[in-house]
């Protein structure tokens, strides 16, 4: 019963934020990539940013005063706090990819519902690339 109740909160709560990324403009590559360029800046997603924010300011509080999830028995929060090279080297690709083709992870597969071939192409290339490090991570010797 716990699982259906975690799936079905789950997807609800994907589907809001698939909503809240469509609604604020993060699913229209030619729009962040204006937020990305200096030169012609578009500060509209900077809103987005700021109301994200202001959200998780107020509700953090809230949450981390219980000692559990509602529909888990404990937390599932990292703890690691060092910088590694795997970290550096996936932020990076993050970012290039964010920068190049005007999609993060969220946005892309978002985008794949409006039939945009752009964000099929995009996920696809990031599943390639997620599977491309997975084999040769340990050749990269970034394991940690």
């Amino acid at each position: 019963m716990k699982n259906t109740q975690q799936s079905f909160v789950a997807f609800i709560v994907g589907l809001l934020f698939a909503f809240g990324l469509a609604l604020s403009g993060m699913t229209q590559p030619q729009k962040v990539i204006g937020f990305l360029d200096p030169w012609n800046w578009n500060p509209s997603l900077l809103f987005v940013m700021i109301g994200a924010i202001g959200v998780h300011v107020i509700s953090y509080p809230i949450v981390k005063k219980r000692a559990s999830p509602l529909l888990d028995t404990k937390w599932h929060v990292p703890t690691r706090k060092d910088i590694t090279a795997r970290l550096l080297l996936g932020s990076l690709l993050f970012g290039i990819g964010w920068g190049l083709g005007g999609y993060c992870p969220g946005p892309g597969i978002t985008s794949i519902a409006s039939g945009d071939m752009r964000a099929v192409f995009f996920v696809g290339a990031m599943l390639v690339g997620m599977l491309l490090f997975k084999k040769t991570e340990p050749l990269l010797k970034l394991k940690e």
